[in-house]
């Protein structure tokens, strides 16, 4: 009977980190739903309908899907608690009940041999001296044991009550979070709406759309042309490095090793090229605030039908005036100006490479060494959809990589 109890105090102890844990989610949810709706009251300002504001609108039903999801679950996990804590609180009156029992047959025992007479006989019948002893240490020990049973009932009793007031408790939060949920689900259902008003607003400008479209993909294949020449160049000047010191040792007499190919690295930028990697899905953002409104790779476009758009990095939606930062300690290794799609710049993190693109101003200057967090610029605003977006790439080497997968997702 212990073990059991014992055992249902621990599964239900397992519930208040798992209820955090989704309590965190949800509030997080809930501040990035609200930062996109500011974004979203930017955007409108423009009284323009623009592929920002279905951008912006895609990211919060996303989001407001997974926030009904999260308190799904919390709703569920209640349910198990509820039905745990219902099997503790039976067991425990069925403790309770047997307990007293017990107790009640040992006072009516006690009363029927209540008299010092009885006991004095009882024991001075004894046959021999240890007869008389072991007879009284059973009146000692008899009495402790009702003691004791005593103790237990109140024990059992405070715990009943505890457990009868978590289950009120939970029963209270799950009846507000399914009040929570349907609440989300009408929210839901006007955001999709809104989107389909959008999306018919947008229909009657699919050619515009498609020609800035296709302006936005011809910037960025510039981007990525001038990216993958500097990384060119720098592997080229590496191993120019790397030949002459080669040359050098073989005059000195000198071991010579076989000249890497690739990018080559000092000891300091090994050390920092692993110090990086051992930071993936650690990274800061590259903005203090912002969410995501495009994702990396290849992916059929959100309204125009047959068109498919494919993205080097991700393109993250912040505030008017906002700054990019660095993820982490490095080198700037190049400032890049294309006409049309503003300034981007480069840092090395030893084997890999951060970009930050769509950017107004620059702050940094080739070569110049900067640490995690360190403003790097100003992102670009653009004044006709009132839409602040910073574009954020990771290389490692001459390969692209996916950015989510490097930074703290929030």
């Amino acid at each position: 009977m212990l073990f059991v109890f014992c055992f249902l105090m621990l599964a239900l102890s397992a519930f208040p980190q798992t209820q955090k844990e989704l309590e965190e989610k949800k509030k997080r949810l809930q501040d990035d739903i609200k930062y996109t709706n500011k974004l979203l009251d930017e955007t409108e300002t423009s009284k323009k309908n623009s592929l920002t504001q279905l951008h912006l609108l895609n990211s919060k039903i996303s989001m407001r899907q997974e926030l009904i999801g999260t308190i799904s679950k919390g709703v569920k996990l209640i349910d198990k608690q509820i039905n745990q804590t219902s099997s503790v609180v039976g067991s425990l009156e069925n403790d309770l009940k047997k307990l007293k029992a017990e107790y009640a047959q040992m006072i009516y025992f006690a009363w029927k041999n209540q008299g010092a007479y009885n006991r004095l006989m009882f024991i001075f019948s004894s046959e021999d001296f240890n007869q008389a002893y072991l007879r009284l240490k059973y009146f000692q020990q008899y009495a402790d044991y009702r003691k004791k049973q005593a103790k237990i009932i109140r024990e059992t009793q405070a715990a009943l009550s505890e457990k009868i007031d978590v289950l009120k408790k939970s029963r209270n939060e799950k009846a507000a979070l399914l009040t929570n949920e349907e609440q989300e689900k009408l929210k839901l259902t006007t955001e999709k709406k809104d989107k389909d008003d959008l999306l018919k607003n947008l229909q009657d400008r699919e050619a515009q759309l498609k020609k800035e479209l296709k302006q936005k993909q011809n910037e960025a294949q510039k981007l990525q042309k001038e990216i993958e020449r500097i990384i060119a160049e720098e592997i080229k000047k590496r191993e120019e490095e790397m030949r002459k010191k080669a040359a050098a040792d073989k005059a000195a007499g000198k071991e010579v090793k076989e000249t890497p190919k690739g990018f080559s690295l000092t000891p300091e930028e090994a050390l920092l090229s692993d110090n990086f990697e051992l930071n993936k899905g650690k990274l800061p953002w590259p903005s203090e605030k912002g969410i995501i409104t495009g994702h990396f790779g290849e992916q059929p476009h959100p309204d125009l039908p047959n068109v498919k758009i494919n993205n080097n990095g991700i393109d993250i939606g912040t505030d008017k005036g906002a700054k990019a930062r660095a993820v982490f300690d490095g080198t700037v290794t190049g400032i890049i100006s294309i006409p049309g799609a503003y300034k981007a710049v480069m840092v090395r993190h030893g084997e890999f490479i951060s970009v930050y693109a769509n950017l107004d101003e620059v702050y940094v200057k080739m070569n110049e060494p900067i640490k995690v967090k360190d403003e790097i610029g100003k992102v670009h605003t653009d004044q006709s959809e009132g839409k602040t977006e910073l574009h954020f790439e990771i290389w490692q080497g001459s390969s692209k990589t996916n950015p989510e997968e490097w930074i703290l997702m929030r």
